[in-house]
């Protein structure tokens, strides 16, 4: 063996036995998460899907009223509705649950809010209320991942269109799917666990780099059995070609997801890439609305969706997110049919009196940096492309986790070689 491949044989071996059980914890995790979106539907049906009624859908007004009833000091932050009619309209909500409070919070304090807010969303402001908007949540130009605050982090209540029945509801930092998602990226450990994930995915990078290496034949005729597995041999040779042909077919894949995971842990990667496309470091700052006439009341969240739909008609989801200031804005995220990600949406903001058009970017006219950033997460879990890329990302999630064990068995049946080589010359 010749001194440059001795020495990536010794890293390739070394970091791969230090790092080895995190990297099949990482795949195993990250199995899980690839179908998160599918597991949640099939595990709570009800919350998610309604049978759809001959009966037209309720006005969103009528919806708030139900999530009122149930949770009567929340504040209503968004409305996300599906074009497919067995969905449940998403209600994001800014703040939990709490309890009475004394003097001017407490008593009629409290019932004069759910008395200004139901008017606010039914259309019909109280004399004085004309440029507040109770129950709303802050409209803010959305994240590195492609959505607002208030839309992905507070308490969500699902309802349905059609009777106006609370069917559940979730949060989403608070769920199964939410602490197998915190262990991957982060081993619940806070910054000092995110930073020990990203380091063992550059190292994960340098284990593929070395094992390609290794992996490339120095001649031709020993290509072919580098690219099958010999069914039917012993045990340690089909451990061998699962490690070293399915090694080398699953690499490439393994090598952009480490390489996204990378992208995720360290801040300085999205920061590197907003400088090579020239792109802005931060987002503007959402537009805001004219001051109002005198008793002039905010759009309601129905002609806010009348709107959107006149936009874009035939869009997949519909998500209205409410201002919270008097001079805040509108914020309405359209997905159209065959967009790249879920987040990938086109943005409109309207003045919250007068219903214009304040401000609009579609997904295409985002900056190229905003969209390479946004699409790390869908692409490392294989969300990029619907079902067959989630299945493709679940096959090499399970090859990833079985490398380690296949490697270090190789290493233990050399190790055991060599011994008896040693024996037989002292002998």
């Amino acid at each position: 063996m010749s001194p440059t491949k001795f020495l990536f044989r010794t890293i390739h071996l070394w970091l791969g036995l230090g790092t080895g059980l995190l990297i099949v914890f990482v795949c195993l995790t990250g199995c899980v998460l690839a179908f998160e979106q599918e597991l949640e539907h099939t595990w709570y049906p009800a919350r998610y899907f309604v049978a759809p009624a001959a009966t037209p859908r309720l006005p969103l007004a009528q919806l708030a009223e139900a999530v009122k009833a149930k949770k009567p000091t929340a504040k209503i932050s968004s409305f996300k509705l599906y074009a497919d009619p067995t969905r449940t309209v998403e209600v994001s909500l800014a703040g939990g649950e709490k309890g009475g409070k004394s003097g001017t919070e407490g008593g009629k304090g409290q019932e004069r809010k759910r008395a200004d807010s139901r008017a606010v969303m039914s259309g019909k402001a109280p004399e004085g209320t004309a440029g507040r908007v109770p129950g709303a949540g802050k409209a803010k130009a959305p994240g590195k991942g492609g959505k607002g605050k208030s839309e992905g982090g507070g308490l969500r209540v699902f309802v349905n269109p059609y009777t106006a029945a609370v069917t559940g509801e979730l949060n989403p930092r608070d769920n199964f799917f939410k602490t197998v998602e915190m262990l991957h990226r982060g081993l619940v450990a806070g910054p000092v666990g995110k930073l020990v994930m990203g380091v063992n995915a550059t190292i994960f990078l340098f284990i593929l780099g070395t094992g390609l290496v290794l992996w490339w034949p120095t001649a031709r005729k020993a290509l072919a059995p580098r690219l099958q597995v010999k069914w039917g041999s012993s045990w340690k040779r089909l451990n061998h070609d699962f490690h070293i042909s399915l090694g080398f077919y699953a690499s490439l894949f393994l090598f952009i997801m480490a390489l996204t995971g990378v992208g995720m842990s360290f801040d300085w990667v999205g920061e590197g890439i907003n400088k090579l496309t020239h792109s802005p470091l931060k987002r503007p700052e959402p537009p805001t609305s004219a001051a109002p006439a005198a008793g002039a009341a905010p759009l309601t969240a129905d002609a806010v969706l009348v709107l959107a739909r006149q936009q874009a008609p035939n869009a997949e989801t519909y998500t209205v997110q409410l201002p919270k200031e008097p001079t805040g804005s509108i914020r309405v995220a359209v997905l159209r049919h065959g967009a790249v990600t879920e987040n990938a949406t086109d943005e409109v903001y309207l003045d919250q009196y007068s219903g214009q058009v304040i401000g609009s970017q579609t997904y295409a006219q985002r900056p190229v940096g905003q969209r390479i950033r946004g699409l790390f997460k869908p692409v490392h879990t294989g969300a990029i492309g619907g079902w067959p890329t989630k299945l493709l990302a679940l096959v090499i999630g399970l090859l990833g986790a079985t490398f380690p064990i296949t490697g270090t068995i190789m290493w233990l049946n050399r190790r055991r070689k060599n011994r008896r080589k040693e024996h037989l010359q002292a002998a």
